[in-house]
């Protein structure tokens, strides 16, 4: 019998009346709404760029655990099961963290950037893997392995966005060459509209002085007399 119920049968037993009973119901929410809230509060504190720390889970756990452990929790917080204001955020990383531990490409990713840390760990406290602490790990080194996982993953983020931004200044460059090649081709296309434009003009010119050469054939420059 479930936790509830009991209590209900005791307050029955006892008997009390509907107050109590409404009063044990009122508790049971707020109870719940606690732990909504407590949840939510995890994890929005979790490391964002960890989806396992997001879903509270294990590195390595089956896809099937993933899935049930985001349901669960998906169901828990959801923003039309609470009123916490907070609940829509949560929610969203929840859904980003389920979505990006089902993509194997993502995952894996993750994956190296957690074992890249325990590596590093073991380097810095001059471990190999058949130390016992390495072979069954206590509080303390699981502590400091997910502290080594934020730097790691915090470290290829950032070599994540220096590559994009060097890739768009790359891309500006090749497109402002770009656009300079297109204005290039347009002027040589205005000055060629422009000069066939004229072309009548320039014929109607020469045409008009030939003319006038003809009309006046016995007309001779005038010598200048030489003084002297």
């Amino acid at each position: 019998m479930a936790i509830k119920e009991e209590l209900k049968e005791e307050v029955k037993e006892e008997g009390g009346g509907r107050d109590e009973l409404e009063a044990l119901d009122a508790l049971e929410k707020e109870a719940a709404e606690y732990n909504k809230d407590a949840e939510i509060d995890r994890i929005l504190k979790a490391f964002k760029l960890d989806a396992y720390a997001v879903l509270d889970l294990q590195p390595g756990v089956p896809e099937s655990e993933i899935k049930l452990c985001y349901r669960k929790k998906s169901l828990l917080i959801h923003p039309d099961k609470t009123s916490n204001p907070r609940a829509p955020d949560a929610f969203d990383r929840l859904k980003k963290a389920q979505t990006e531990l089902m993509d194997e490409k993502q995952r894996t990713t993750l994956d190296e950037c957690i074992a890249d840390a325990r590596m590093l760990l073991m380097r810095e406290r001059k471990l190999t893997v058949d130390s016992e602490e390495v072979k069954n790990p206590d509080k303390d080194f699981r502590e400091a392995w997910r502290r080594k996982t934020v730097e790691v993953l915090i470290d290829n983020e950032q070599r994540r966005r220096k590559q994009i931004k060097a890739q768009m200044q790359e891309e500006g460059r090749e497109q402002r060459k770009v656009d300079e090649e297109v204005e290039t081709r347009k002027r040589r296309r205005d000055h060629e509209v422009q000069w066939e434009q004229t072309r009548e003009g320039r014929i109607g010119s020469w045409r008009d002085f030939q003319q006038k050469a003809k009309e006046e054939p016995g007309k001779k420059k005038k010598k200048m007399k030489v003084l002297g």
